[in-house]
């Protein structure tokens, strides 16, 4: 019994000073670390796009012909921009809104349940979170681009 309580384990290594280039391209994110990191990148898109919200939701409820110019933004275009790109940015908008909403559903309920925080949990509520968050986001950008 002493041979194997004196027998050590190797050494695990230790990362100090990691070097992005050598040491990240091995690493691989765990599926709701990803989640985690897109929550934050989808929270600061809204932020940073907030005057392009706040223009679209003035311009659309304001009068008949400021929405007819909102209409046509997208149909157009503005700004020099054609309209596919204005498209696009709302694609974006929508994709940052849903998967903001469902991450923030999701971290909600590990606040709240004990239940909830395991590793099976974190795992399967991650992948849920990005396979809804993208697949709202393909049906409203379907829509958004006349598809149906």
């Amino acid at each position: 019994m002493t041979e194997l309580a004196s027998k050590q384990r190797p050494k695990r290594p230790e990362f100090r000073n990691i070097n992005a280039f050598t040491d990240l391209p091995g690493y691989r994110l765990p599926l709701a670390g990803i989640v985690s990191i897109l929550h934050r990148i989808s929270g600061a898109i809204m932020f940073l796009l907030m005057p392009f919200i706040i223009w679209m939701f003035d311009t659309s409820i304001s009068s008949e012909i400021s929405f007819a110019k909102f209409k046509s933004a997208f149909n157009i275009g503005m700004l020099g921009l054609p309209g596919f790109l204005w498209k696009l940015v709302a694609l974006a908008l929508i994709w940052a809104y849903l998967h903001h909403f469902i991450a923030g559903l999701r971290h909600l309920w590990m606040d709240t349940s004990h239940a909830a925080v395991s590793k099976e949990f974190g795992k399967s509520s991650a992948a849920f979170t990005l396979v809804v968050s993208v697949a709202l986001t393909l049906i409203l950008g379907a829509k958004l681009f006349g598809l149906y």
